[in-house]
């Protein structure tokens, strides 16, 4: 069964950075592509940012654009969101997720961001922004 694990959260200052990691250990990680969303309390599911694992085609939503990076290290099945600058608003759960690429290649830019896309999830890891 798939199992995607995050890691990487924690506490930071208004301008910080942190780095999320999503791991699975059991997928051939460039079969799939990955999306991070996050969920702040009380507000929808949030696409943030995604990467295929056919090309390495990279979409983020407009708040975190030119802030956040995503990369991806397929020999360690591992892909990562750099986020720089982090601001209040940025303070949520973050979950990665995989859909094959098949799938992810057929759906138009704007959809890759949504959550209805992806088949599997990790528990999540929470980010705090906080002075």
């Amino acid at each position: 069964q798939m199992k995607l694990v995050e890691s990487g959260g924690g506490l930071v200052q208004p301008g910080g950075s942190l780095r999320l990691s999503c791991m699975s250990s059991i997928f051939t990680a460039d079969k799939y592509s990955i999306g991070w969303f996050r969920q702040a309390p009380g507000k929808e599911r949030e696409g943030v940012s995604c990467i295929s694992g056919r090309d390495g085609t990279t979409h983020y939503a407009d708040s975190v654009k030119g802030r956040f990076t995503i990369s991806r290290d397929n020999a360690k099945n591992t892909v990562y969101l750099q986020m720089n600058a982090l601001e209040l608003e940025d303070a949520a759960v973050y979950y990665c997720a995989a859909v094959e690429n098949t799938y992810w290649h057929a759906m138009f830019p704007a959809g890759r961001l949504n959550h209805n896309l992806y088949d599997y999830w990790g528990q999540g890891t929470q980010v705090t922004v906080s002075s």
